[in-house]
């Protein structure tokens, strides 16, 4: 039986990286955060000007794919793992006031954050819940489309996520995710590494892997594309990059 990382250790580093990531944002990381990266990766110059520039600053996601989302006027969004909440203050204004938006987050200083933001901009149509990716706390068939930056790769039981999203949407409903994988399987030297987990390199999937587990959830991936604009950063996430093929993908998948 293949060694795991440590459950709570990994809980308690993820948190602490990411209330850095809230509360700090110009600190050292493993990876890029904020504008410049963010619109290298395809976000456009004047929807980030429509947005806080606080929640983009703490932008940690790794790729774009609100391109995959045709019409989302008046959809229910939840947004996974929503950080400081650049990804949902961007599915707000695209929803429009018909629409809602959700962001889950189980990190207390991401979410006190996005919802200071939230407050002094005046959104009505966002709102942030505490909760994990795994066991969301909302009712099946819940929403629209389901979107998450970054994150899946942080969980242990991705099946579980993946089964989660396809309860969670409603049937022709949508989802659309930029995430961390690799060309081949990670060694447990790597993949039981809660530091390296939490940086977004310890969880990621083979990318087959990865896609088979969506599929398998009951959703059918329609549209994907590797972000190769991407990069990590330190040493040890560049030489991972480069032994194992860590990169980021984005895609869509629709609910059958």
């Amino acid at each position: 039986m293949p060694e795991q990382v440590n459950r709570a250790d990994l809980e308690t580093k993820v948190q602490a990286m990411y209330r850095d990531v809230a509360q700090n944002p110009h600190g050292e990381f493993h990876f890029e955060m904020g504008r410049v990266m963010a619109e290298r990766l395809g976000y456009r110059p004047d929807d980030l000007d429509r947005i806080p520039a606080e929640a983009i600053d703490s932008f940690a996601g790794v790729g774009y794919y609100f391109h995959f989302l045709d019409d989302m006027e008046g959809a229910r969004v939840l947004d996974l793992g929503s950080g400081s909440g650049m990804d949902s203050f961007l599915a707000s204004l695209i929803t429009g006031p018909t629409g809602s938006v959700i962001g889950l987050d189980m990190t207390d200083a991401q979410r006190a954050k996005a919802e200071a933001l939230r407050r002094r901009f005046g959104v009505r149509n966002l709102t942030w819940v505490k909760g994990y990716i795994e066991a969301a706390p909302f009712e099946d068939g819940s929403f629209d489309v389901v979107v998450s930056n970054g994150v899946i790769n942080l969980a242990v039981d991705k099946p579980q996520v993946f089964r989660e999203i396809a309860r969670l949407l409603r049937p022709g409903g949508r989802l659309a995710i930029a995430d961390i994988v690799t060309d081949v399987l990670l060694p447990e030297t790597i993949s039981c590494d809660a530091t390296l987990w939490a940086a977004c390199i310890g969880g990621a999937w083979q990318v087959e892997r990865y896609r088979q587990a969506i599929e398998d959830a009951g959703l059918r991936i329609v549209a994907d594309q590797v972000n190769d604009q991407y990069r990590f950063l330190s040493d040890n996430a560049q030489g991972a990059t480069k032994k194992f093929g860590v990169k980021s993908v984005s895609l869509r998948a629709d609910k059958l």
